[in-house]
Parts: structure tokens; sequence; C-alpha cells
């Protein structure tokens, strides 16, 4: 099958390089983000604090000309410091006060540190991009995207995210301690990171028309059926009490069209879906007690599993 370039390719690649005119490294991360971006999908980023989960989403919101908002996760936050309120008045009138979640990147940091009644507040703003506060109904601003960090799970105050809230997250990235050269970079340049000079490479406008292009990817059955395959062998896996749900195989689908379009490609290559196999999937994976006592990851079982498969091969179709 021929390569044919797609527009579009250059302005998303210089969303990536702005933003690592902030971030150093971290290239798994700035490309997810994309991805989910234009997949209209939402992304959760684990680590340690001080790894540059903020300042990653708050440059990308900065690069892609969209509205940033940023909720810090506590035990007493209430959804309604994330949705808004009606403020009422002694003469019974009233007036919306917006929350945070009316912006186009939503940064819910240390999410796991909330309860589980805050973060259920996020379901229906990440699946149907609306919230519905005292029956009524708004419409979130487009493109919309959460992007969620929390610390891992155990230590104090945390609360674990349940499976239906892991389950609305299209991709799971880990922000890991900066090698000993990207740490040098960062001590050198801390002045221009700390006060960077980020120019907006493209506007929500743009993105929602990337967006409808993504979605004109082709996708072939081989492909498909590629997929599919490795989803039913994770879910028959030994070593899995819970496998992946549909909304995985959505999120593989929708994420390779998504990256094939970021790489000016019209159809998706086994290597698009092999690439989001590990952020696709590994949060939603429950592993059974014995494997877990075999310190056996997600991780490794679904790199085991994909290795298994056989791969596609390219048609002309």
């Amino acid at each position: 099958m021929a390569i044919k370039r797609i527009k579009g390719q250059e302005t998303l690649h210089n969303i990536i390089i702005e933003i690592s005119k902030v971030i150093v490294g971290k290239d798994e991360i700035k490309e997810l983000l994309l991805v989910a971006l234009l997949s209209q999908g939402h992304v959760l980023i684990e680590g340690t604090p001080g790894t540059a989960k903020t300042t990653t989403a708050r440059t990308f919101a900065r690069v892609i000309g969209g509205e940033f908002k940023r909720v810090q996760g506590t035990p007493d936050m209430l959804p309604s410091d994330i949705l808004g309120f009606n403020l009422y008045r002694t003469d019974g009138s009233s007036t919306f006060i917006p929350g945070p979640i009316f912006a186009n990147i939503l940064l819910a940091d240390e999410l796991n540190r909330t309860t589980p009644r805050t973060q259920s507040a996020l379901l229906e703003a990440m699946q149907e991009h609306q919230v519905t506060i005292e029956r009524e109904t708004m419409t979130l601003e487009q493109p919309f995207m959460v992007i969620a960090s929390q610390i891992p799970f155990g230590n104090p105050g945390t609360s674990p995210l349940t499976d239906v809230q892991k389950d609305r997250f299209m991709f799971r990235a880990w922000s890991t301690e900066a090698n000993r050269d990207e740490e040098d970079l960062v001590l050198q340049n801390i002045d221009s990171i700390s006060e960077p000079d980020i120019t907006a490479i493209t506007t929500p406008e743009e993105i929602i028309d990337f967006q409808e292009k993504a979605k004109k990817v082709y996708v072939a059955d081989n492909m498909r059926h590629y997929l599919l395959e490795i989803l039913n062998k994770l879910r028959h896996h030994q070593d899995i009490q819970v496998g992946p749900s549909t909304r995985a195989g959505i999120a593989l689908l929708t994420g390779a069209r998504s990256l094939a379009f970021i790489h000016g490609r019209e159809f998706v290559l086994p290597d698009d879906i092999k690439k989001l196999l590990v952020p696709a999937l590994s949060h939603r994976l429950q592993m059974t007690p014995e494997s877990e006592m075999e310190d056996i990851t997600p991780e490794d079982t679904i790199r085991e599993v994909s290795a298994t498969v056989p791969v596609p091969k390219m048609t002309d179709e």
C-alpha cells in the first residue's frame, strides 16, 4: 500500500516541538496527550510529585490555544468545586457560577486524593461532554479533555479510582523521574522553563477540524480483527481476573486512527495499535490474586499476549 501523506501533520508535529521547549523528555506522554485530544479522549498520568505532570498539562493547553483550568484534589473537595453551583439570593433570583470543568483542558491534580463521590462528578463530563446541575444539563466547550494525575495508591490520604472511573480514561501514562541528562538540561535552562515563551500553534477550532479528519483514517478489516484477537486473548488469560472492556477496544481503534493521522497517514498500521496497547489497556485489567503474588503486572501480560498474536499483513484494499 502506497503511503499518502495528509494535511495537518506539520501543525501537529509543531505542537510537540513547542511543548518540548518546556517539558524535557516525556515524549510518550506528549504524544499520548495529542492522540487522546484528537480522539476526544482523556488521559490519566500517574507518578510521584515533582515529575512535571501539572506543567505538562498547562503547557499542552497553551500550545493548542485552549482555556486551561486546574483543580487540586483534596479529601474535602465537593463535586460543586469542579462542576459549579447556583448562587441563590434573598430576592429569589439565582446565578450559575461555573466550575473549572468549563474549559478546554481540565487538570484534575492528584485525583485519587478526592473521595469517590467527587471522582464520580467527572463521569458524565468525560463520557458525554456535558454536566447536569440541579436537573439542568449544560454542554461543555469543545474540544474538551480531562488530564488527571494521581500519586501511587497507598500514599497517605489516597482513595483508589473505581474501575468505572478508570475505564473512562482513554490512556494511562507514567510520569517517571528525569534521567541524569534530562535533569541536567532542566537545571541549565530553569529560568526559561519557569517563564517560557510559549506560542499557540493552533486553535480549538482547528483541533475540532483535526478530530473530524482523524475519524476518516482507514482501518482495514484485518487490522480490526488483529485488535479484537488481542482483546479476546487477554479476556481469557489465566492471570487476568477482569479483562478489557469494549471501551478499551474503542480506545485502541480511535487512538490508532489518530496516531496514523499525526504521522500523516490515511490508514492504520499494526504498529499504531501495538504502540497503544499498554497505555490503553493496563489500567483496565485486574490481575488474579495469584498473579499479583508472583509480581506479574498488567504490562507484562499485555506484552506477552501481543507477542503471540500474528501481525496482519498490509493489503492494497
